[in-house]
């Protein structure tokens, strides 16, 4: 099955989708994998996960002017619906992810 490009993803996908901006050596990010995925699973799979690592993708960091990470913004349709910066409590991003469902 080919890959499909993170782009391709965020704008044709017709799923939400919360896109991790992130980096290997960033530890605020890792501290945030198990919480993302948490509150993720919570929702019953209706918003994808799209992990950029924004070292392989720093045109797409470029263009949603992510300047730090970790960085989370969701997208439906191309469309930013929601975007926020740093390590969140589970209960802040739940709650912000809920209204999109």
């Amino acid at each position: 099955m080919p890959k499909k490009n993170p782009k391709e993803i965020i704008t044709k996908g017709l799923d939400a989708v919360l896109v991790d901006f992130r980096a290997d050596w960033c530890g605020p990010c890792q501290t945030m994998d198990p919480i993302i995925e948490e509150v993720l699973d919570g929702l019953g799979g209706k918003i994808k996960l799209l992990k950029l690592n924004i070292d392989k993708h720093p045109q797409m960091a470029q263009q949603f002017a992510v300047r730090s990470i970790p960085h989370y913004i969701l997208f439906k349709k191309g469309k930013i619906l929601w975007r926020k910066g740093g390590i969140l409590p589970k209960r802040e991003l739940e709650k912000a992810l809920k209204g999109f469902v």
